[in-house]
């Protein structure tokens, strides 16, 4: 889940080479982008694309890399064999760098504290504006999230890990034997718990062809703290997409009418 708005860049595909711009002022996107394909191509390589040659500087910065062959898994019908790939390239790529290194990067943008800052922020503007089973949603997240303690709860007692920051399947390509990561644009030091949640509550794994959720977490072998962890993120960020699908915009919506509504749901089922 993007800290910024839906859209932060443009993809420009050359031959065997991806060429990403990103906007003026992109909040540390390129670099962010750059220094995960560099930390990988080292120490997990062929889990990503190749970096080639970045400008960061530049007014609008530019970050070229090798092209993946392979098929977005967002949208398609995924079955044993898609789900045991996408599981061992999301676990290779959380302990992808070893812990001297991911002690160096920074946390990812948009996780914990930062998303309940912008839940605040959004129950002021957009709960006043939404109506019927959206606001009911809306006021049973919120007041789930006052009484959860994350706030002083953070990530304690549970290792950190590699995260993309991003759970679209879209970023996740299927070659017909593995699967291979593109986009780190808001990637950074996260927890696996969390990193899981954003595929699951991401909208891009279930408003079309829906991942069998419990099928993909039953591939990953979660410590006590992570496991009691994982239904908390889930629940956060079930109610942060609420909010982001509610806002959609009605004359150019990203998704089909009616997704915000079915989010309630999924949120009212998480809170159960």
């Amino acid at each position: 889940m993007g800290s910024g708005s839906w859209g932060t860049h443009a993809v420009e595909v050359a031959g065997r080479r991806v060429v990403k711009r990103f906007p003026r002022g992109d909040g540390g996107r390129a670099a962010r982008e750059w220094r995960a394909l560099t930390l990988l191509a080292r120490h997990a390589p062929g889990l990503a694309p190749e970096p080639l040659e970045a400008g960061l500087g530049a007014v609008e910065p530019v970050v070229v890399m090798s092209r993946l062959d392979g098929k977005p898994l967002r949208g398609a019908v995924l079955g044993s064999e898609q789900i045991d790939a996408l599981a061992e390239a999301v676990a290779a790529l959380h302990v992808a760098l070893p812990s001297g290194v991911l002690d160096g990067v920074p946390p990812r943008p948009g996780h914990q504290a930062e998303l309940i800052g912008h839940l605040r922020e959004w129950a002021g503007a957009a709960r006043p504006r939404a109506g019927g089973l959206v606001r009911q949603g809306m006021d049973a997240g919120l007041a789930w999230l006052a009484a959860s303690g994350l706030d002083a709860d953070g990530a304690r007692g549970v290792p950190p890990v590699f995260g993309p920051g991003d759970g679209n399947l879209a970023d996740y390509l299927w070659d017909g034997s593995r699967v291979r990561i593109v986009d780190f644009e808001e990637s950074g030091r996260s927890d696996r718990a969390f990193e899981l949640a954003e595929i699951t509550e991401h909208v891009g794994s279930w408003v079309d062809a829906p991942l069998d959720v419990p099928a993909f977490l039953d591939r990953f072998d979660l410590s006590a703290a992570e496991a009691a962890r994982l239904p908390r993120c889930r629940r956060l960020l079930a109610l942060v997409w609420l909010f982001l699908l509610a806002g959609d915009d009605p004359d150019r919506p990203r998704n089909p009418p009616g997704t915000a509504e079915r989010q309630v749901g999924r949120l009212l089922e998480l809170l159960a």
